[in-house]
């Protein structure tokens, strides 16, 4: 990928990131409505619907849905994942801020995302671990530290 490709997907990835902080939030406002499953459970009826829209109505997917069995077993995980996602930001976020729980959330993420880079987890290819990565995690601990109350 070239620069400019490169460039294009850190913004989609900070896009992400805002879009993730926004999304926790709407979910604590559900969860304080209906409570805190029925969110989890809301939030992913209202996805699969629009998922529905953009894959059947729209004809927007390019993959192949009929090769859904030949992904490894631990591909199909990710949605469970999603729902303790949901669950545990929107848990989280009232007692301690949207602030705090995304600061928390980014520190998790990243450290994650340095180890199965680090083992090429998942299927993912391999990408070492380095000082610098090292050196990015202190200092996104120590930024951490900073954010949090």
């Amino acid at each position: 990928m070239d620069i400019s490709g490169n460039m294009l997907a850190l913004l989609l990835a900070l896009i992400s990131g805002v879009l993730m902080a926004v999304q926790g939030t709407l979910n604590t406002a559900l969860s304080k409505v209906i409570g805190l499953i029925e969110a989890t459970f809301i939030v992913h009826v209202t996805g699969t619907i629009v998922l529905l829209v953009v894959l059947f109505v729209l004809r927007m997917g390019k993959g192949n849905l009929g090769a859904i069995t030949t992904a490894p077993w631990y591909a199909y995980l990710g949605g469970i994942v999603g729902v303790f996602i949901i669950y545990l930001v929107a848990a989280s976020i009232p007692a301690v801020g949207v602030a705090n729980a995304t600061t928390a959330i980014i520190v998790g993420q990243v450290l994650t995302a340095v180890l199965i880079d680090h083992f090429g987890g998942f299927g993912m290819e391999r990408v070492p671990c380095g000082w610098n990565q090292v050196a990015g995690l202190v200092l996104l601990a120590i930024g951490a530290k900073l954010l949090l109350k």
